[in-house]
């Protein structure tokens, strides 16, 4: 498989298990990564991204978020000498609720970095700040969110 393909099938399994809302096994995504938030507060590693999730995200009475991210227009790039990668790319989050029609919530763009370790790639950061439109976060966030638009 190639790099691209690691690193793609790494933005959807990130997806895939926060709308599982399986937030040990997304915090495990980034056990060796730098995050940036909103404000420009940074969060290292897996242990310290997993309090992040479980204050900011709330989790409905089915055991998930009641969410879809989907995440597209990915733009890989590969340094095969560094063994890195970046990646951009877009999200859109979609939810419904009792209290709230099918409709997207958030939308922006995720800058990422990756390394391959042992063969394996992983995330190495993750800038969360990139929110482009806002809509209704009633029934997916818990505590307001600093974002910074661009």
């Amino acid at each position: 498989m190639s790099p691209e393909t690691h690193i793609t099938n790494l933005l959807h399994l990130y997806a895939e298990l926060i709308d599982l809302g399986q937030l040990e096994a997304v915090a495990a995504l980034f056990d060796h990564a730098e995050v940036t938030f909103g404000g420009g507060r940074v969060v290292h590693g897996g242990a310290a991204m997993l309090p992040e999730w479980r204050a900011f995200v709330k989790i409905h009475p089915c055991g998930t978020p009641r969410t879809k991210h989907v995440i597209t227009n990915a733009i890989v790039a590969v340094d095969d000498g560094a063994h890195t990668a970046t990646c951009r790319s877009y999200y859109t989050v979609f939810q419904q609720t009792p209290a709230l029609p099918l409709q997207a919530i958030i939308a922006g763009r995720y800058h990422d970095t990756f390394a391959c370790v042992g063969g394996e790639w992983r995330f190495a950061t993750r800038d969360y700040a990139l929110v482009d439109l806002i809509g209704d976060l009633s029934q997916h966030l818990l505590l307001p969110v600093p974002v910074q638009t661009h």
